[in-house]
């Protein structure tokens, strides 16, 4: 019986690696250097403007991940850290993380500002690129 829930137990924690390593590769990580290439590559693109030390920061970033997995290949998300990259979040004005900035096709057409829900950022991903 103890061998059994053990396994159990363990396919459990390997399923749950694999989810959660599959939803970070959904979400790339965006610096000084590479947003030029990232806003070319991608017609729909969402940054999330965020910094290590801010809580609300860290509250979103699961909700990013996820709508990045469920959204693959319709619209593309990156993270960038505002201490890591302060010329994209100088250019864009960041002043307050986290904050979703919203691209078509290399133009900033859209922001969100504060930890929101899925259902939020799903209504502003319907109405600035048109889903659903």
């Amino acid at each position: 019986m103890d061998e059994e829930l053990e396994r159990i137990r363990q396919r459990k924690q390997e399923a749950l690696a694999a989810r959660l390593a599959a939803l970070r590769e959904g979400v790339t990580r965006v610096t000084d250097l590479t947003f030029p290439e990232m806003v070319r590559e991608h017609p729909r693109l969402v940054i999330d403007f965020s910094a290590e030390w801010c809580g609300p920061c860290q509250r979103l970033g699961p909700v990013v991940e996820g709508l990045a997995v469920e959204l693959a290949g319709t619209v593309a998300f990156a993270t960038c850290d505002v201490d890591e990259a302060p010329g994209v979040a100088s250019t864009f004005g960041i002043q307050v993380v986290p904050t979703l900035v919203f691209f078509s096709h290399g133009r900033a057409v859209g922001r969100l500002t504060g930890a929101v829900s899925a259902d939020v950022l799903r209504a502003n991903l319907r109405r600035v690129y048109d889903l659903w």
